[in-house]
C-alpha cells in the first residue's frame, strides 16, 4: 500500500476512546448504516487497578495507565513543575480519576449561552445530563434511571467527615441533599460513578455494551498524528501502531474526542492552530486559528492537611495490619468498606466573599492525607481540606512542542497568574481555618500541619498556596467554542472547526469557560449533546 493510502472507509472515525469518545462510539453507531472507527492510543482496560475504585493510587502514576505529562515549571507555584495525569485506556480519565458524579451550576451553561453560544444553556444541557443517567435514587425532575451512566451513594462513612460536616454547617455552609439541581451551594456528600462497589467508567457504562455491534470497530494502541485535508474538507486520519504509520478516510466526519491536552496536539499537527507557533514547530500551517491550545482553565486544588486524635482516618488504618486485612475482606465480601473510596467523600461549595452571586469554592474533604497521590500515606492520623477555585480567571495553554507525534505537549496552566485567583488562594486558606475552627470539630484537637499555624500573613498564605497547590485533573477549554467572528474561538455552537468541513472537536476542550465543579459529566454530556448534533447534520 502506497504512503498515505486509507486501509478501509468509514462513516466517522473517532480520535480518542475516552469519556466522551466513548459515548460518541455507542451513539453514532446505534444505526447500522454507520461504519464507525474509534481509535485509542492507550490499551484495554483490563487491569484490576481500572475497576477497584481506590485503585487511583495505583493508576496515577503508572506508565500503563497515565499518559505521564507534566507542566513546565509554573511561576504561580512558585517554580515547581506539576505531574498532569490522564488516562491512557480505554475510558480515558473515567478509568483513573475521582468518580465524583458532578455537573457544575446553572448559571455556568447559562454563561455559555449569554456569549451566543446557542443550545448551550441549563435548559438546554439538563435534557442530556439525564438521558444517559442510571441514578440509584427514584426519578425526579433533577434526576433519571436507565442510562448508562451509573450514579450512586457511596458505600462507606467516616466518623471525621459527619463531624468536618457538621463544622461547616456551624461556619454557616448549609447542608444540602443533591450537588446537581444548578446551585451547588452547600455541603453534602458526593453522587459516585459506582456500580456496586466497583468503578463505572465511560467504557464499562457506553462502549462494553456495544462491542457486539458489526458497524463498531474500536482499535487500541493507535494514536492519532494528524487529520489530513484536502479541497478543505477532513478526509483522512493518520495513526500509529507499532511505529507504523496507518490511514483511515472517512466518508461523513472526523471527530477529535482526545481531551484538552491531546486534541489541540492533533489539529496543531494537522497544520490548524497560530501560524507563527506552528512554523516554529517545524509544521506548515493550513489554516490560522490561534485559539488552538490557548484558553487552558484548570482547578487548583490547594491542600492544607490537619492533625488529629481520638478519631479513625484512612492513615491509621492503613498502617494496621489487621484493620489493612479487615478493608480486604470487606470489599470482597460486601463490596464495601475503603476499597470502595472515591479520593474525595464529602464535599462543600462556598462563596469566597459575598461578592461572588453563586459559590466559588469546592471543598474536598479527604479522611487521609499524603504529599503526593501515588505516594504513601503520611504516619499520623489526619484529614485533607483541599479547597479550589472554580471559576479562575489564569488562562494557559497547550501546545505541541515539536512535530512528532511522540513529542510530549507543552503545558504552561499559568495558575494564580491574576490578582484574582491569587486573592480567592488566600481566601480558599482561610475558609479552611474557618471551618476546622469550629466547636464541632474541638473534640479531636486539630492541628494545622500544612501549612503550618505560622503561616499567617496573606503573602505567606500566598506563598503557602504556590507550595500546596496541585492540579485537580480538570483541564478544558482548549478548543473553545464561539461565534463566527470570535478570534479566539476553534469550534462553533455545533462543534465545527471553522473553515474545515467535515472535522469536530468533542471533549473537554470545547468548553468556554471551565464548569462549577467536577469536569468528567459535562464532558459526557457534552458529547451526548454532540451525537446528536452529528446525525442531525447528516
Amino acid at each position: 500500500m502506497a504512503e498515505g493510502q486509507p486501509s478501509e472507509i468509514y462513516d466517522y472515525i473517532i480520535a480518542g476512546g475516552g469519556s466522551a469518545g466513548c459515548v460518541l462510539a455507542n451513539r453514532l453507531s446505534a444505526d447500522p448504516r454507520n461504519r464507525v472507527l474509534l481509535l485509542e492510543g492507550g490499551g484495554k482496560d483490563n487491569w484490576i487497578w481500572f475497576h477497584v475504585p481506590v485503585g487511583y493510587l495505583f493508576a496515577i502514576g503508572n506508565p500503563r495507565a497515565d499518559w505521564l505529562f507534566k507542566t513546565a515549571p509554573e511561576p504561580g507555584l512558585n517554580g515547581r513543575a506539576l505531574a498532569y495525569p490522564r488516562g491512557k485506556v480505554l475510558g480515558g480519565s473515567s478509568a483513573i480519576n475521582a468518580m465524583i458524579y458532578m455537573r457544575g451550576q446553572a448559571r455556568d451553561y447559562d454563561g455559555w449561552r449569554q456569549m451566543g453560544l446557542t443550545g448551550w444553556g441549563w435548559d438546554d444541557v439538563l435534557p442530556f445530563f439525564l438521558k444517559h443517567e442510571d441514578h440509584e435514587n427514584p426519578p425526579n425532575e433533577f434526576h433519571a434511571e436507565g442510562g448508562e451512566w451509573r450514579v450512586e451513594h457511596p458505600r462507606i462513612r467516616w466518623e471525621i467527615l459527619d463531624r468536618i460536616r457538621d463544622a461547616a454547617e456551624q461556619a454557616g455552609i448549609p447542608r444540602i441533599e443533591d450537588f446537581n439541581c444548578g446551585d451547588n451551594t452547600g455541603s453534602s456528600y458526593f453522587q459516585v460513578n459506582q456500580k456496586r462497589g466497583r468503578r463505572w467508567s465511560a467504557a464499562r457504562g457506553f462502549l462494553k455494551p456495544v462491542l457486539h455491534r458489526p458497524n463498531l470497530r474500536v482499535i487500541t494502541g493507535a494514536v492519532v498524528d494528524r487529520v489530513e485535508i484536502a479541497e478543505g474538507r477532513a478526509q483522512t486520519v493518520r495513526y500509529f501502531m507499532d511505529g507504523a504509520a496507518h490511514f483511515a478516510a472517512a466518508r461523513g466526519e472526523i471527530i477529535l474526542s482526545a481531551g484538552a491536552v491531546a486534541s489541540p496536539g492533533i489539529l496543531e499537527r494537522s497544520g490548524i492552530g497560530d501560524a507563527d507557533l506552528l512554523k516554529e514547530r517545524g509544521i506548515e500551517p493550513r489554516l490560522h486559528l490561534h485559539g488552538v491550545g490557548a484558553n487552558l482553565q484548570d482547578h487548583l486544588q490547594i491542600r492544607p492537611v490537619y492533625k488529629v486524635t481520638g478519631i479513625r482516618t484512612l492513615n491509621g488504618d492503613y498502617a494496621n495490619l489487621l484493620r489493612r486485612a479487615l478493608m480486604g475482606l470487606d470489599y470482597l465480601l460486601r463490596r464495601r468498606g475503603p476499597l470502595t473510596m472515591a479520593p474525595s467523600q464529602m464535599g462543600a461549595f462556598v462563596r469566597s466573599s459575598p461578592e461572588y452571586e453563586t459559590a466559588n469554592l469546592e471543598f474536598h474533604f479527604q479522611p487521609l492525607s499524603l504529599d503526593v497521590w501515588g505516594e504513601g500515606l503520611h504516619p499520623f492520623d489526619a484529614f485533607t481540606a483541599s479547597v479550589c477555585n472554580l471559576r479562575p480567571t489564569s488562562r494557559g495553554t497547550i501546545h505541541i512542542s515539536g512535530p512528532g507525534v511522540a513529542d510530549q505537549p507543552d503545558i504552561r496552566a499559568n495558575y494564580l497568574s491574576t490578582e484574582e485567583d491569587r486573592r480567592v488562594a488566600v481566601e480558599s486558606l482561610k475558609w479552611a481555618r474557618h471551618i476546622v475552627s469550629q466547636p464541632a470539630l474541638a473534640p479531636y484537637k486539630p492541628e494545622e500541619y500544612k501549612p503550618g499555624p505560622n503561616v499567617t500573613s496573606d503573602e505567606d498564605l500566598l506563598l503557602a498556596a504556590g507550595d500546596l497547590g496541585t492540579t485537580i485533573f480538570h483541564p478544558v477549554g482548549t478548543a473553545r467554542m464561539g461565534t463566527a467572528g470570535d478570534a479566539g474561538a476553534v469550534v462553533d455552537a455545533r462543534l465545527r472547526v471553522f473553515g474545515v468541513e467535515g472535522l469536530r472537536v468533542v471533549d473537554a476542550s470545547v468548553m468556554p469557560t471551565i464548569t462549577s465543579g467536577n469536569t468528567n459529566s459535562p464532558t459526557i454530556m457534552i458529547a451526548e449533546k454532540g451525537a446528536q448534533m452529528i446525525l442531525e447534520d447528516a
